[in-house]
C-alpha cells in the first residue's frame, strides 16, 4: 500500500511556527512536516526575518508600559460594556492611539528614563551574539539547501579557489572538512554577510540527497559576553533545523541538517577534529 504524501504546510501553519503559537504537540508535528517541505522552509526563514525586523522597529518603545496620562485619555468617557465586540473595538483603538503617540512621547520629559531602559534592553540583546550567530546559520541553511540549480556560489570542482577566496574574505585560513567517510561529499560553498563581517557556508550532501551545512565566521567582539575562549558543543533546533554549535578562538561554527541528533553530533565531532 502506497504511503500518502505529506501535505504542504499552509500559510497559517507556517505563521504558527513563526510565532510559536499553539500546543507543543501541534508545533512538533508541524516541524516534522517542515523537514519534508523545502518551500515552506524558505517561506519560514523569510517570514522570521520580516518578523524580527518589525520587532526591532521601535522595539524599546513598545516594551514600555503605556504612560498613565495616555492610558487615562483612552479610557475617559468610555463606559465598559460586557461584550466581546466592544472589548476588541476599544482594545484596538488603545493600541492605535499608543502607536500614533509613541514618537511624540519619546520627545517629552520621559526621554531620559526611556533611553536608560532602552540601553539596558540593547545591552541584553548584545549579550547574546552567539544565539544571533546560530539564528543566522539556521536561516542560511533553510534558504539555500532546497536550491536545485544554485545551492552554492562555488562548486566542489573549484575547491582550492573556494577555500582561498573565503579565507581571504574572512581573514582566517579556512579548511574544508572531509566528510566522505561519513557519507557526505562537498557540494561547494558561498560567501554570506554577518554582523561582524563576512561569513562562509559549506554545503555537503549524501547519496540520499540529504544536505548539511557548515556555517562559520567571527563573532562580534564588540558585543557584551563575547569571549575568545573555546566552548563545547551545544545542540539547538533553529526553526525546526537541528544544529550543533561551538566557538573556537572567537570563531563560531554551526553544523545544521535534518538528521537525527546522534548522527549530526558525530558529524560535528568529525568537523571539529579536522578543523
Amino acid at each position: 500500500m502506497n504511503r500518502k504524501p505529506t501535505p504542504s504546510l499552509s500559510d497559517d501553519e507556517i505563521h504558527a511556527l513563526v510565532d510559536g503559537q499553539g500546543a507543543s504537540d501541534d508545533l512538533a508535528a508541524l516541524r516534522a512536516r517542515l523537514a519534508d517541505d523545502p518551500e515552506a522552509q524558505t517561506s519560514l526563514a523569510k517570514w522570521q526575518l520580516q518578523r524580527e525586523a518589525l520587532q526591532r522597529l521601535h522595539g524599546q518603545v513598545l516594551a514600555e508600559a503605556v504612560p498613565p496620562a495616555l492610558l487615562k485619555a483612552t479610557q475617559s468617557g468610555m463606559p465598559i460594556r460586557p461584550t466581546v465586540h466592544l472589548w476588541w473595538r476599544y482594545g484596538g483603538m488603545a493600541a492605535s492611539v499608543f502607536i500614533a503617540f509613541g514618537a511624540g512621547w519619546l520627545t517629552n520629559a520621559n526621554w531620559p528614563e526611556v533611553s536608560a531602559r532602552a540601553a539596558t534592553a540593547l545591552g541584553m540583546a548584545r549579550a547574546q551574539p552567539e544565539r544571533e550567530f546560530l539564528r543566522q546559520a539556521g536561516l542560511a541553511h533553510a534558504v539555500y539547501t532546497p536550491e536545485i540549480r544554485h545551492p552554492v556560489e562555488v562548486t566542489a570542482q573549484e575547491q582550492a579557489h573556494l577555500v582561498q577566496w573565503l579565507s581571504k574574505r574572512l581573514g582566517k585560513p579556512l579548511k574544508v572538512p572531509d566528510l566522505a567517510g561519513q557519507g557526505f561529499d562537498l557540494v561547494g560553498g558561498r560567501l554570506l554577510p554577518g554582523d561582524a563581517g563576512a561569513r562562509a557556508q559549506f554545503m555537503f550532501q549524501n547519496a540520499g540527497g540529504q544536505r548539511v551545512t557548515l556555517y562559520l565566521g567571527a563573532l562580534n567582539k564588540t558585543a557584551a559576553g563575547v569571549s575568545d575562549q573555546e566552548t563545547g558543543f551545544r545542540f539547538e533546533p533553529q526553526a525546526g533545523i537541528p544544529s550543533f554549535y561551538w566557538v573556537d578562538q572567537g570563531f563560531g561554527y554551526a553544523l545544521a541538517g535534518q538528521l537525527p541528533q546522534a548522527t549530526l553530533m558525530k558529524l560535528a565531532q568529525e568537523v571539529y577534529r579536522q578543523l
